[in-house]
């Protein structure tokens, strides 16, 4: 099969995807995984979504550093292709989505049962494959750690990016009053036509000014919910429209520097900080990722939220979809498409 194998650690998006200076290099005929149990489910990759993580892992960067060599990769969408003898709960040919720790960058994979989603016959499969890992991420943090409820003021940065667009969508269903911060023309127009409360371009606006203005004309006492991927000044300068009693959610640090939270602020003003790493749910909570996740694909069957897809590109292309990600040229989730599964409408 073919797979995309980081054999040592470096920047992915320097040089072309398999020449020698690159990290990373297509295999096109690596071991097709077999059944590692009685329970066990190997899936024909359809699509698997790029996010942040995994460019840092490549990068040797991330807080997990995998054994090299390594086959990244996450959430993916795909085909059932072949199942253990005690498996009960699909059948060759049933569609699913799910994420790993490691390998989907290739066309095949094998999961468990129990880490396996049945997709919704309404899904796009190119799309789904985006959901679990950004939706999931937000879906956690808003829903099951902030509580969002409706009325609350709820402040997304980088709310252009996988996490940040998941985040919006989230905020509009639970009813909360969302001001999205983002850099751009374009993403600014996509952020509106969410129908988000107030918009912020990074690029042509003061922050604070703008967000303080929208609060006092709406006569709200302040943020209620901080949603962070970003980091560094942002996140500092976020602080002065915080409520009292506010939560911030510490998402990660898109920015490449980790912001200083004053406790002692923190102490006058009761405010809540919950660092929220989506991935140690699977090994200390995995109720919650499962219920949130079976949560999102009913949300995406009734067309109540969007997955919104700005580059898709092969394996072989993986150096211009990482770069994709460290450009921030992505609006939403950069997909990789297999070329065992090239529909999105299968």
């Amino acid at each position: 099969m073919e797979a995309l194998v980081c054999r040592k650690l470096g920047d992915p998006t320097a040089t072309e995807t398999g020449s020698s200076e690159s990290p990373v290099e297509v295999s096109k005929n690596y071991p097709i995984p077999p059944l590692s149990s009685d329970t066990a489910v190997r899936v024909r990759v359809i699509a698997t979504s790029l996010n942040y993580a995994n460019y840092l892992q490549i990068l040797g960067k991330y807080q997990e550093k995998p054994t090299l060599p390594f086959i990244p990769g996450s959430d993916y969408s795909g085909i059932v292709d072949a199942i253990g003898p005690a498996v009960t709960k699909f059948r060759v040919g049933d569609r699913v989505c799910s994420f790993a720790n490691l390998g989907s960058f290739a066309q095949f994979i094998v999961s468990d049962q129990s880490g396996l989603f049945l997709v919704p016959e309404r899904c796009d499969m190119v799309a789904v494959a985006a959901l679990p890992v950004a939706f999931g991420t937000s879906h956690v943090a808003l829903v099951h750690r902030a509580r969002l409820t409706s009325g609350q003021v709820l402040m997304v940065l980088g709310a252009a990016g996988g996490v940040g667009l998941a985040a919006v969508q989230i905020g509009k269903i639970c009813g909360a009053i969302v001001i999205a911060v983002a850099r751009g023309t374009e993403k600014i127009q996509l952020l509106k036509s969410m129908g988000v409360d107030h918009v912020v371009d990074l690029g042509s606006e003061n922050v604070i000014s703008s967000v303080k203005e929208f609060i006092k004309a709406r006569k709200l006492r302040g943020v209620d919910v901080l949603y962070d991927p970003v980091g560094g000044k942002l996140t500092k300068e976020s602080m002065k429209v915080l409520n009292w009693g506010a939560q911030i959610l510490v998402i990660g640090f898109a920015s490449g520097e980790i912001p200083v939270i004053p406790a002692n602020i923190a102490l006058v003003k009761n405010w809540t900080v919950h660092g929220l790493y989506w991935g140690s749910y699977r090994i200390h909570q995995p109720s919650v990722l499962e219920d949130s996740i079976r949560e999102l694909l009913s949300w995406l069957a009734r067309g109540l939220i969007t997955i919104h897809i700005s580059h898709t590109y092969s394996l072989s292309q993986a150096n211009l979809a990482f770069g994709a990600i460290k450009d921030r040229k992505a609006i939403g989730k950069v997909m990789i498409a297999l070329k065992t599964g090239s529909s999105s409408k299968l």
